[in-house]
């Protein structure tokens, strides 16, 4: 039996969301499966991987292929790494505990960078934010002006029509005192 680690499809309609599986080589896609060893969803940034480590250890080493995708997926998260340290622990070349601290150093320089890319995607997008914020300040400003134009002017032609009517009320007082006095 070929033995596969490869991704099974899953989430809706333009929005993939895949698990990785231990499968034989013949089963389809998203069909039968020996076991499932993690998830990798490729929708979030940078992507989010849950993977039992000591699994995908433990299926490399005894043989199982992965597919290009699952490669590089474990390759990133170390298990390809750890695989060969622990070929050089039985080789001799060093003991488990230098392996663990290599593996150690390289994780923590791992976690590092990832942690880099998540403040700066969640900087650029406070950027932006507030770029967005001061051109909807300015296009407010703008409109508020022009509505205050648009009172003063409604204003000066009550206080017009105000003056108007006190002068014709005025003229109105003048006619009635001159023929109050003829």
């Amino acid at each position: 039996m070929a033995t596969r680690i490869r991704l099974q499809r899953g989430g809706r309609k333009s929005y993939a969301f895949y698990s990785i599986v231990i499968a034989d080589a013949r089963a389809p896609r998203d069909g039968k499966f020996t076991e499932k060893i993690g998830t990798y969803n490729p929708n979030t940034n940078p992507a989010t991987v849950d993977l039992n480590f000591e699994r995908a250890l433990y299926w490399v080493e005894v043989g199982a292929q992965p597919t290009d995708t699952v490669r590089t997926i474990l390759s990133r998260e170390g298990v390809y790494l750890m695989k060969h340290l622990r070929g050089g622990v039985k080789k001799g070349a060093f003991d488990e505990a230098t392996a663990q601290k290599k593996f150690d150093a390289w994780k923590e320089l791992k976690v590092k960078g990832s942690e880099a890319v998540r403040e700066k995607e969640a900087k650029a997008k406070k950027d932006a934010a507030a770029k967005e914020l001061e051109a909807e300040k300015k296009i407010n400003e703008e409109i508020a002006k022009k509505v205050a134009e648009k009172k003063a002017a409604a204003e000066a032609a009550k206080a017009a029509e105000a003056a108007e009517a006190e002068a014709a009320n005025a003229e109105g007082n003048a006619e009635a005192e001159a023929a109050a006095e003829a």
